[in-house]
């Protein structure tokens, strides 16, 4: 099997312990992540051969971001180093009606000053058969827009999937361009695209027709999510699959997870899950791609199938410490199978 790439930040995570304050804790809890390091982590979880592709620096924290995935399986050898440091991001956890905060400190970081020809492209997809990016990484600098669009160029031209996680980030567009530009460049090039309402609205101005999502959430419809699916196949053309994440958010502690697949011809909706006391849902989206990915490779002509997939391994992920989702196949397979009790395996 041909590998996947994936392209973007990794950075340090510092948590305070627990469900501690920012402003309680006098120790922080380190962990390793980033959307598309998340999503590869996943794949190699799956068995998926799978490279990630990122700039750190030359030290100590570079060297241990790097071990982290190569601990997990993931490919290396394509990284490129530069630059003084790793971005971080610290983590508040929320709970019940606390909501999570996240503190981004990633400004010069070695990705943020990633500039383009420094990654071999050529050389990078040579034994690919997908890549995948997120809308986080052209956010980050001009430098890494102009890489990741090299990326999805040299990607187009060989013949290789491409897919996306729209992943609008408001903190992040701070250069002084407009989103919608360099989001619409890069999407076009896309066979399967992932994004909730707010991505789609945010990043290209497109709505569910009759809801207003400033009163409804996250809490919508898969039926309300057609008329984005059928208004971004319109925009991108090459667009194979539209896909969301439909995410209720009842409490910071407790959300429905469920998705919906568009193809252009059927809506596909998956079962939908009641996650209690949740662990941690950074990277709840993430594993979802990773999941997709994983069963769009395994099931190409299943889409009902790879969306179930996806669904079960990123509810499973929400009872997973850390960034990165750290399931198997026959543990996704089971809730597939409608085995949530949580009974000791022995």
């Amino acid at each position: 099997m041909k590998n996947v790439v994936t392209f973007g930040e990794i950075m340090l995570r510092l948590s305070p312990p627990g469900f501690l304050r920012f402003s309680q804790t006098d120790r922080f809890d380190v962990v390793y992540g980033g959307g598309e390091s998340n999503v590869a982590v996943s794949l190699a979880n799956f068995g998926i051969p799978v490279d990630f592709v990122t700039r750190l620096p030359k030290n100590d924290i570079g060297q241990c971001a790097m071990m982290e995935m190569r601990k997990r399986g993931v490919g290396v050898d394509h990284i490129v180093y530069g630059g003084d440091r790793l971005g971080i991001y610290y983590l508040e956890t929320g709970a019940v009606a606390r909501a999570s905060k996240v503190v981004y400190d990633r400004a010069h970081s070695s990705m943020a000053e990633i500039k383009s020809g420094m990654i071999d492209w050529k050389m990078v997809f040579k034994d690919a058969q997908w890549f995948h990016w997120t809308g986080i990484t052209p956010a980050i600098s001009q430098g890494a827009a102009d890489a990741c669009l090299e990326a999805v160029k040299v990607a187009s031209q060989l013949g290789i999937t491409i897919s996306t996680d729209l992943n609008y980030r408001a903190k992040l567009w701070k250069y002084g361009v407009e989103p919608e530009t360099v989001m619409t460049e890069l999407t076009s090039y896309c066979d399967v695209i992932l994004g909730n309402e707010e991505d789609a609205e945010k990043h290209f101005g497109i709505k569910p027709e009759g809801l207003d999502i400033t009163t409804q959430g996250h809490d919508i419809t898969a039926e309300a999510f057609m008329s984005v699916c059928e208004q971004m196949m319109k925009k991108f053309p090459k667009a194979k699959k539209v896909i969301t994440t439909l995410r209720g958010s009842i409490s910071a502690s407790h959300n429905t997870w469920a998705g919906v697949l568009y193809d252009g011809k059927k809506l596909y909706q998956s079962h939908q899950y009641q996650i209690t006391d949740i662990v941690d849902r950074v990277g709840g989206g993430d594993s979802f791609m990773g999941g997709l990915i994983y069963g769009l490779l395994q099931h190409s002509e299943d889409n009902q199938k790879a969306l179930d997939f996806a669904v079960a391994a990123s509810c499973l992920k929400h009872t997973i410490k850390g960034d990165a989702n750290l399931v198997s196949v026959e543990e996704v397979e089971k809730l597939m199978g409608g085995d949530s009790s949580g009974r000791v395996s022995r």
